[in-house]
């Protein structure tokens, strides 16, 4: 039984790797949940074992790329010194652009998709990577916390579009 719920788990797993990059490379809505299944060389109905729905596999894919930044911040603020704190904050980001771009390549994507659900997900998302970086510039004792997360939120921003488009250039500050 143990090892069928593990076998449950890694094809879950597998599912919403694929559809991380099916809806990153082809974009969510011309992808398919069939393009998925191929990719994750399984039939579609596999994958609607797991998922209800397209929309329900997006939401599991960005609740994937947001635990990744949430964990990765949430080791530097637990770790760096208050010196280090946002080189420690940027440097995880562009690991995480640098491992796993696909990621935040859906999270833009879904930045304009206006479905209540999908915009819910990334207020959550969002708004837990700010609160813990205004959090952690407060616990530092930062001169105007709220300015420098702004500020640092929106590099970040800028790192994607970046990124997105091609021009390491606007990265360069």
């Amino acid at each position: 039984m143990a090892k069928n719920g593990a076998t449950s788990v890694n094809r879950k797993e597998e599912i919403i790797s694929a559809a991380i990059e099916v809806f990153s490379e082809i974009g969510y809505f011309r992808a398919t949940t069939a393009q998925v299944a191929e990719r994750a060389q399984i039939s579609q109905p596999y994958v609607f074992r797991f998922f209800k729905s397209k929309e329900a596999l997006l939401l599991a894919a960005l609740e994937v790329s947001w635990s990744r930044v949430i964990r990765s911040f949430r080791q530097v603020v637990e770790t760096a010194s208050p010196e280090q704190l946002e080189k420690g904050l940027i440097a995880a980001y562009e690991d995480i652009l640098a491992s796993y771009k696909n990621e935040i390549m859906l999270q833009m994507q879904a930045q304009t998709i206006p479905e209540d659900s999908i915009k819910a997900a990334m207020r959550q998302g969002f708004g837990e990577v700010r609160q813990m970086v205004l959090d952690a510039f407060r616990e530092i004792g930062s001169e105007n916390p709220e300015e420098r997360t702004m500020l640092f939120l929106a590099r970040g921003m800028l790192c994607n579009i970046s990124v997105a488009i091609g021009m390491p250039e606007l990265k360069e500050f």
